[in-house]
């Protein structure tokens, strides 16, 4: 099977179009990481001037202490929110590539299996177990990646629930130590 001129000018227009499909995944993640630094940090300043008015206005220590124990837990847990948006942003963008690098690699191996059944019609004869081995190879490399990329997917599933886990047990405690703060203030 010969390669033409055309199905070459076509592969490229393929990769290329795919390449700034990536692109733009990963910049539409990158501009929504950006919007949520940009909330944060504005949301960041409007509350260290509140707390610095309320500080300014303490008559006594243990207003001070009180004053302290409230902005803790508030904290926490705006940073773990903050952890779990950045999480969800990287996770999106992480998925919208991976789905599209999935379908290019279908259409990949469509295509190369397209090839090797057009090699095995033009094969000479006698060469059936040679056929046979090929198409084999192809169907067990096309098995071993769906297996790893089935791995891959319960890896990540398993990573995103411990996440979350993580971020619910850190919340819980800084609630606990906040609540004990203000029992002893």
């Amino acid at each position: 099977m010969t390669v033409t001129a055309e199905q070459l000018l076509a592969a490229q227009k393929t990769q290329a179009a795919t390449i700034f499909d990536l692109t733009q995944k990963a910049f539409e993640g990158l501009e929504k990481l950006v919007e949520l630094n940009l909330q944060v940090a504005k949301t960041s300043i409007d509350e260290a001037a509140q707390h610095t008015t309320a500080l300014l206005s303490v008559k006594d220590a243990q207003e001070l202490l009180a004053l302290q124990a409230n902005l803790l837990q508030p904290a926490a847990e705006k940073a773990a929110a903050y952890g779990r948006h950045v999480y969800d942003i990287a996770s999106a963008t992480q998925a919208e590539v991976s789905k599209l690098a999935e379908a290019q690699l279908s259409d990949a191996q469509k295509k190369f299996g397209a090839l090797v059944d057009s090699a095995v019609k033009n094969a000479p004869a006698g060469t059936e177990n040679a056929v046979v081995l090929v198409k084999s190879a192809v169907a067990a490399a096309n098995n071993a990646f769906d297996t790893v990329q089935k791995a891959a997917k319960q890896a990540a599933d398993v990573a995103e629930a411990n996440f979350q886990a993580i971020t619910n047990t850190a919340v819980k405690a800084t609630q606990a130590a906040t609540t004990k703060g203000r029992r002893a203030a």
